[in-house]
């Protein structure tokens, strides 16, 4: 069933097409839902889209692992300084993650999902998993659940504060503080890691997936089995499981800014992050160099995923963009997307950076299934442009 919307917001001249595409697939939606959407094209914004009651431009959601984007921007930053090495053992800047026959894992490997350290054997509490430097404390002792290097699976609430851990060892400031000094600030960006009070009241609670019955029924044939891959993942292990619906809707995990998953943001903020760091926004210099986008973007992790078990591919902390979703794309797009349905990415061929975020949990998480529409959308008007 469809109903009547008002979308608002601008779209630039030869981008017509994408607000008739953002206004079809959320007619379908429930009259509570919102969205925002926003693309960027060489660092000019090209489409401003938003929908839904009590909801505006600066509007603030849980992005999920979109935070993966922000976090791994920090650590291209600094490998492009120098400041970190891919090809250093992780031990090297933390010893005490040699633990367990972890000693020679690179953090190349630990980049590209390929450590096996998805999760602690016991799961961690509600405190534990909003706190990175609790969830690496816990880390560190913790038996990979693979033999690094020989498969790869998602680290869906680990990777953050694993990597988080080596940025904080070499430079003794957390990622969170790294990417408010280097990225947020300087650009203005609504994407934070670590909400602060005063933002709180932009902020809008995430809404219950709202599946049809033959969602209802993919969802009931497959029950979460506590001691299994995905559950360890996801920290559905413990005597505290979470519940990813509910995870950004935590004032403890918005204010600590979880790097795998805790990232609060707009559609503008998601676009802005990435115009930023691959082209540059209304002429400034882009802060990553043309080589090391190649260099993160480059597919370390292809094939049958361990945790998600299905097909995936990585880059290093990024998702292939081209691979995983949108295979249109430029084979150097970077991006991630977070199970709320959120979606963002560069394509540093076309130019174009994009940032989609939605109030209501999609089925079945991951990008939103209108992310394809709208994406392909988006893509078309850029290279018509």
């Amino acid at each position: 069933m469809t109903r009547e919307i008002k979308v608002q917001g601008t779209t630039a001249a030869g981008y017509e097409a994408v607000r008739d595409e953002f206004t079809a697939v959320l007619a379908a939606e429930k009259p509570d839902h919102a969205a925002q959407l926003s693309a960027y094209v060489k660092g000019k914004q090209v489409v401003d889209l938003w929908v839904g009651p009590d909801t505006g431009p600066g509007t603030l959601f849980g992005v999920y692992s979109s935070t993966k984007g922000a976090a791994h921007l920090v650590v291209a930053l600094l490998v492009q300084d120098g400041t970190l090495e891919v090809d250093r053992h992780v031990a090297y800047y933390w010893p005490e993650f040699a633990a367990e026959g972890k000693g020679d894992v690179t953090l190349r490997e630990l980049l590209a999902h390929r450590v096996g350290i998805v999760g602690a054997d016991t799961g961690f509490t509600p405190e534990e998993i909003a706190d990175d430097r609790a969830i690496a404390a816990r880390l560190a002792s913790q038996r990979p659940f693979w033999r690094p290097g020989t498969a790869f699976g998602y680290h869906a609430l680990s990777i953050g504060a694993l990597t988080g851990e080596v940025v904080f060892r070499a430079t003794g400031q957390t990622l969170q503080e790294v990417y408010e000094e280097r990225v947020r600030a300087p650009h203005g960006l609504d994407f934070h890691l670590g909400l602060p009070e005063a933002l709180e009241p932009r902020f809008r609670s995430v809404l219950p997936m709202a599946p049809s019955p033959a969602e209802q029924a993919v969802i009931d044939a497959q029950p979460p089995q506590p001691g299994s891959l995905p559950s360890i993942a996801f920290n559905r292990n413990g005597a505290h499981p979470t519940d990813l619906e509910a995870f950004p809707n935590s004032r403890l995990v918005r204010a600590k800014g979880n790097a795998s998953a805790g990232g609060v943001a707009s559609a503008r903020g998601l676009a802005g992050m990435y115009a930023a760091a691959v082209t540059g926004i209304d002429g400034r210099e882009p802060l990553l160099k043309a080589d090391t986008v190649a260099a993160f973007g480059q597919i370390h992790s292809t094939g049958h995923d361990l945790v998600v078990r299905a097909h995936r591919s990585f880059g290093l902390g990024f998702q292939s963009t081209s691979e995983f979703k949108y295979p249109f794309l430029g084979a150097g797009a970077i991006g991630h997307s977070g199970a709320g349905g959120s979606q963002a990415f560069a394509d540093p061929y076309s130019g174009l950076t994009y940032g989609y975020t939605r109030r209501r949990f999609a089925f079945p998480g991951g990008p939103a299934a209108e992310n394809e529409r709208l994406v392909r959308a988006i893509h078309t008007a850029a290279l018509s442009g």
